[in-house]
């Protein structure tokens, strides 16, 4: 049986509990990587989560902001996380599972205004992802690594819906897009989704709340992302991204990205 890993930005765990386990259900993974639960370490749902069949839970959180977590069925043989720009906001864990260090990544979604002078928030962004660079070119490339999360950025024409109306938006800007494809880079990576579906094709992860209907017309954004080092590529067998989650009663803007990769 493959490896099967889940990355989902739940945005809020707690609201969405029932929602895990609806997907849990269905696609039965053996590790899940949540990002967004907004939920602070002491209250954390351990036990609704154990009680899906998950043996080991790790978390880092806080209140009502970021936090990440994995979720895993199978032993843990390894686990930690990081603080990344010398702030400790709850965006990164990982675990080694089945021989694979599983990396679970919430990057800062930059705020409203794509310029790090004016703007803070966009000014982490781009910092988070230089540090993300550093990190993958001296250590993620050396060994079977999955990177995984919500990485706040659609760095192709064809993972936003419209790319000439979005390109200067915060997500999609040509800087952006550098930044990540340069982590990209620096570790070697493949692209799981961009080898299952070609970079010709519109793919996306995230529809926004903003739009009601941002679903219904397809007003996309992949966001969401799986990446493969070198020496684990060759063993991907399948991905997909589970769209029907859109469609559930007060759901997510995330959908997950599922990766099934060979033992």
């Amino acid at each position: 049986m493959p490896l099967r890993v889940a990355t989902w930005n739940v945005n809020s765990l707690r609201q969405r509990l029932e929602h895990l386990a609806r997907f849990d259900a269905e696609q039965r993974p053996d590790v899940v990587c949540l990002q967004e639960t907004k939920v602070a370490d002491g209250s954390f749902p351990e036990r609704d989560i154990k009680d899906l069949g998950f043996d080991t839970v790790l978390f880092a959180g806080q209140k009502a902001h970021n936090g990440v977590a994995i979720l895993s069925r199978r032993p843990v043989e390894d686990h930690g996380a990081r603080v990344w720009c010398g702030k400790d906001d709850k965006r990164h864990i990982f675990a080694r599972i089945a021989g694979v260090e599983v990396h679970c990544f919430y990057v800062p979604s930059g705020g409203p205004i794509p310029d790090p002078e004016r703007n803070a928030k966009f000014a982490h962004k781009l910092a988070f992802l230089e540090e993300m660079t550093r990190w993958a070119a001296a250590e993620a490339k050396a060994r079977p690594l999955l990177l995984v999360g919500d990485l706040n950025v659609a760095p192709l024409e064809t993972d936003v819906w419209n790319h000439k109306r979005l390109v200067r938006s915060v997500g999609h800007t040509p800087g952006e897009s550098r930044a990540l494809l340069g982590v990209l880079k620096a570790g070697h990576f493949t692209d799981v989704c961009r080898r299952f579906v070609p970079e010709t094709e519109h793919l996306y992860s995230w529809w926004g709340y903003r739009f009601p209907a941002s679903f219904e017309k397809n007003y996309g954004w992949r966001l969401d992302h799986a990446w493969a080092t070198t020496s684990l590529a060759p063993r991907l067998q399948a991905m997909q991204v589970v769209t029907d989650t859109r469609t559930w009663e007060k759901p997510s803007d995330h959908v997950p990205v599922v990766v099934d990769i060979a033992e």
